[in-house]
């Protein structure tokens, strides 16, 4: 049996939300069967170097087709994803004609340098492009006790990180194991959805 793939696509400026993927990877690999598949995006003023010169390579459109599951991750850029992941999604087109992506689980996560720097409007608008797509949005349950007396980020939309005004805050605790369950939950709801 091949393993159930989820695409954890992402865009970081300082590494906090490069962080985050990486835990969210963790927690998807933590369920048996399921492998995380790590993907950045450009920069909009690089979009014409072929390949990162650090980390993951670039997500191609293609990628989205062979996905079993599908985490987008981003930093705030005013309540809003930012414009290089926005643009990877404008390109997607194709994949919402030959409904690619319908019926298959995903999720949302962000960093912010303020506690209330938007992180809830931020998760919001990145769902929207996967409800278009006919994906199963998935956030975090309350019986996450984490979720519950987090004094930092974390939402039942998706994982969120407050990195501080100078990114000098490091993911905690909390934060660190919404990222781990998000990623098995979203694990098992593609395994459970395949089956």
């Amino acid at each position: 049996m091949s393993a159930h793939h989820i695409l954890i696509i992402y865009y970081s400026q300082h590494g906090a939300t490069e962080a985050m993927a990486r835990l969210i990877a963790r927690g998807v690999e933590q369920v048996d069967g399921s492998a995380a598949k790590l993907r950045t995006v450009p920069p909009l003023y690089q979009e014409t170097k072929p390949v990162p010169e650090s980390g993951p390579p670039y997500a191609t459109v293609a990628e989205l087709s062979q996905c079993d599951g599908l985490i987008i991750g981003s930093p705030t850029h005013f309540g809003n994803m930012a414009a290089p992941l926005k643009h990877f999604f404008d390109q997607t087109t194709s994949v919402w004609i030959n409904s690619t992506l319908v019926g298959k689980p995903a999720g949302v996560f962000t960093s912010t340098s303020s506690l209330h720097g938007g992180q809830e409007t931020t998760l919001i608008s990145m769902m929207l492009p996967l409800l278009h797509h006919g994906m199963i949005v998935c956030g975090i349950p309350y019986k996450e006790a984490a979720l519950r007396h987090t004094k930092s980020g974390g939402t039942p939309y998706g994982p969120s990180h407050v990195s501080g005004e100078h990114d000098n805050i490091r993911i905690d605790a909390d934060e660190s194991a919404l990222c781990i369950a998000f990623g098995k939950r979203i694990a098992q709801i593609a395994q459970r959805l395949s089956t």
